[in-house]
């Protein structure tokens, strides 16, 4: 059944921060993400709840907004050690593969580690952390739209052939092997 509604675009995604001047500085100095707006209350509007918290939002282009909660009064942040860190990341886009190898220049520079550029078939990228743990990836889009086209083909008979015997399935083991 389709619902009677249509999505027209995330309107933010949110994470949880250690320090939220720290965060907003960093995002700005590393990424160039405007500082927006700031909601500060004592107790949770959704809940009722005493928490007091700091949210951030920050403008990651394109009409898309990153924002963040400082929660002095939960207990120390921390991550998902059942998942692996590689797993749960935020992804970017940047305009060419020029703009890519900048921001790794850019942001080895400031003494952040980043691995990449990683070849993915259809984009390339490069991956790094930010001050709260949260692993954040750039990417560039190198794919023709004959191969989403084919992606997009084989994205049903993939994930049917993964819920059945959970393996990779190796219709598009083109997108593993970069071209020389």
């Amino acid at each position: 059944m389709t619902p009677p509604f249509a999505l027209s675009r995330i309107h933010h995604v949110a994470y949880r921060c250690k320090d939220a001047k720290e965060t907003a500085d960093w995002y700005r100095r590393v990424l160039g993400m405007e500082f927006t707006t700031a909601f500060s209350e004592d107790h949770v509007p959704s809940t009722g709840a005493y928490d007091p918290y700091m949210h951030i939002f920050l403008d990651a282009g394109g009409g898309n907004v990153l924002a963040f909660f400082e929660l002095p009064n939960q207990p120390e942040m921390g991550r998902d050690t059942n998942t692996p860190a590689w797993v749960q990341h935020l992804a970017f886009e940047v305009p060419s593969m020029e703009a890519l190898l900048a921001a790794k220049a850019h942001i080895e520079a400031q003494g952040i580690d980043v691995i990449g550029p990683t070849y993915h078939g259809i984009f390339k990228s490069i991956y790094f952390f930010d001050p709260n743990g949260h692993r954040l990836e750039l990417a560039c889009n190198i794919g023709t739209p004959e191969q989403h086209a084919e992606l997009k083909r084989l994205a049903p008979l993939m994930l049917e052939e993964w819920s059945q015997t959970k393996t990779a399935p190796r219709h598009a083991a083109w997108l593993h092997s970069e071209p020389k």
